[in-house]
């Protein structure tokens, strides 16, 4: 479980401050303004592992696609995050992490729909793990 004060840098890999990028979000009552921000803002609550971030990917999850219980795997690390394409609801990323001492990368093509007036992932339409 990692513990951020508002002045360290984001992980997400923005160049801001934590509570300048998504510590806004996850504090509320601002609001990803678009699918980036929110796939950022969801990269960091996983690498935050807490219940904390586990509970703000969930409400950030559209309920029709989402699991009933989102947990973080303590032995996973997340590392680093690259946006690789933003469009519309389309969001293309590669999250590296580590899990049993072994550096991975999850590189994933997600979509996002407006709901309520708020941002939420849908589902991963491509998803691959590899070194």
């Amino acid at each position: 479980m990692k513990l951020l004060s508002g002045q360290d840098p984001c992980p997400c890999g923005s160049g801001s401050t934590y509570d300048g990028c998504c510590g806004r979000l996850h504090r509320g009552p601002d609001l990803a303004e678009t699918p980036e921000a929110l796939m950022r803002s969801r990269y960091t609550a996983y690498s935050l592992g807490n219940d904390f971030g586990n509970a703000y990917v969930f409400r950030t999850w559209h309920p029709r696609t989402r699991p009933d219980d989102v947990t973080t795997d303590p032995g996973l690390e997340w590392t680093g995050l690259r946006i690789l394409r933003a469009d519309d609801d389309i969001v293309e990323f590669a999250a590296r992490y580590s899990y049993g001492g072994v550096d991975r990368v999850l590189h994933e093509t997600s979509r996002f729909e407006q709901r309520a007036g708020r941002w939420v992932y849908v589902e991963a339409i491509t998803e691959s793990n590899g070194a």
